[in-house]
């Protein structure tokens, strides 16, 4: 492998592992701040204890976040130099806002909420949290606007003096209709994260406490995770449909590659499970819904999508228009020889997104079925649905992550640079090589302590509900602390 393929595996290691955190970051966010608000509103015990114990769960993957998350920037840099002096102007501004704004905003008031019980007002204090799910949704949209911008660029003019795409609108790249749409796709999966965790965790708890007197907290908090996992659920199914029809618009690429369709077609299939030969030059479907590819992609089951062997010729033609418009002086547009993404990884990466998704809505349904008229789950079977339903939707992300980025390839700005011209032209090998195997280790460790401690404060459960002390009686000169 080259610089180029071994930056890309780098990049995609850690920007993977960081992203298994940010919807259960961004989702446990929001459970938190409703259980506080609960609290608040009915003084029952059940919602404050649920309230820290979902507070730890939340804590220990804003800490992994965090460090894993500092990573990606410092890759825009070592890895990717030429990519960062061609659209950093436009790529970092974004990203800067994220940093600036909405991470300060997340990180503050969450320590104001860790140190703040008795300290400030009780409804100051669960506004805290309210500003720190405020915050991941803004760090949420700053990165997408980021990522938006790589999907379709808008906003930015070339400087043939410089070389460089340079800013010219940045309420357009805010604004950018794939960001419009990618945007609330991400923040409901996200929300559907945060519900599943939350009944996955409480359904485990409610097998174990079914018999105590803890029994119908941990129900009400199963089946409060499994109508928010619902209730995103079909937000994300809408968006997702919504997002597949500008996807189509902006990459018909990505759209023929995942479905593997290699011949402009009206009334395209959508195929079940498909076999595809190894060069990915075609594809034979075994089971297939008549038109549901055309409705996905245009809205109408009689529409026309583009297929593989029509566009290859578009891509590579915008390619080369790209190149003769800037000239020599850019330096970095690297034409390539073909301008088709990986097709199965593409193909597949669009089905598992969408299979887990489905199946975290069917256990969610059937959790709500078994714990309704205050039943408890008894069967063995029903560790499983506990232990699996919270990572189905965290995958769920993941893949569609992997199938954004790996549809867009070969280009790292889409229409505007390929990803072979972004790597650094100084960095050997050698060097990614043995960075990619540091990163990949350190981040090895970092999932058993990210497991072990997560784990621990599940099998402990919610802590015995202790009174709450006044903010009138607390000791303002007192050491702050934290123990959890």
């Amino acid at each position: 492998m080259d610089a180029v393929d071994v930056a890309r595996w780098q990049f995609a290691i850690t920007t993977v592992y960081h992203f298994l955190f940010v919807p259960i970051t961004i989702g446990l966010s929001l459970v938190v701040a409703v259980f506080h608000t609960q609290w608040l509103r009915t003084r029952l015990p059940d919602h404050l204890r649920m309230t820290k114990f979902t507070g730890k769960l939340l804590l220990i993957n804003f800490a992994l976040g965090l460090v894993t998350g500092i990573v990606q920037e410092f890759q825009f840099g070592m890895n990717w130099s030429d990519y960062s002096r061609f659209v950093g102007d436009i790529f970092g501004a974004p990203l800067a806002l994220e940093a600036l704004l909405a991470f300060f905003l997340e990180s503050t008031f969450l320590g104001i909420w860790i140190f703040g019980w008795g300290r400030i007002p009780e409804k100051l204090h669960a506004g805290c949290m309210w500003l720190v799910h405020i915050g991941t949704v803004l760090s949420a949209y700053f990165i997408l606007a980021a990522n938006s911008f790589m999907q379709n660029p808008v906003g930015y003019r070339f400087n043939p003096e410089t070389g460089r795409a340079e800013m010219a609108d940045f309420v357009a790249v805010l604004l950018n209709k794939v960001q419009l749409v990618t945007f609330p796709h991400v923040v409901t999966s996200a929300y559907m994260v945060g519900g599943a965790t939350i009944m996955g965790v409480s359904l485990w708890l409610l097998r174990k406490h079914g018999t105590t007197k803890d029994a119908p907290m941990y129900r009400r908090a199963t089946r409060f995770g499994a109508v928010m996992a619902l209730v995103a659920s079909l937000a994300v199914v809408v968006t997702g449909d919504v997002q597949g029809k500008i996807m189509t618009e902006v990459q018909p690429m990505k759209m023929a590659a995942a479905e593997g369709l290699y011949e402009t077609t009206s009334r395209a299939p959508f195929s079940v499970l498909s076999i595809g030969s190894l060069d990915g030059s075609e594809a034979t479907r075994l089971i297939e819904v008549p038109g549901l590819l055309s409705f996905l992609g245009t809205g109408s089951f009689d529409g026309t999508v583009e297929g593989i062997n029509d566009l290859k010729a578009s891509e590579r033609a915008m390619a080369e228009r790209v190149a003769g418009r800037y000239g020599p002086e850019v330096g970095a547009l690297v034409l390539v020889d073909d301008y088709t993404p990986v097709v199965p990884l593409t193909y597949w990466s669009f089905r598992f997104m969408m299979g887990l998704g489905f199946a975290t809505m069917a256990a969610c349904a059937a959790v709500l079925w078994v714990t309704r008229r205050n039943g408890v789950p008894r069967s063995r079977w029903w560790v499983w649905v506990a232990v699996l339903t919270p990572l189905a939707p965290v995958f769920a992300n993941s893949w569609g992550w992997i199938f954004t980025e790996a549809g867009r390839q070969p280009w790292v700005v889409y229409g505007l640079m390929t990803t072979s011209s972004g790597v650094s032209p100084s960095v050997s090998v050698t060097e990614v090589w043995i960075s990619m195997l540091a990163y990949t280790l350190v981040y090895a460790v970092l999932a058993v302590i990210e497991v072990r401690l997560f784990l621990t404060y599940v099998r402990r459960g919610a802590d015995p509900f202790e009174d709450p002390r006044e903010h009138a009686d607390a000791d303002e000169d007192a050491p702050l602390q934290f123990a959890y």
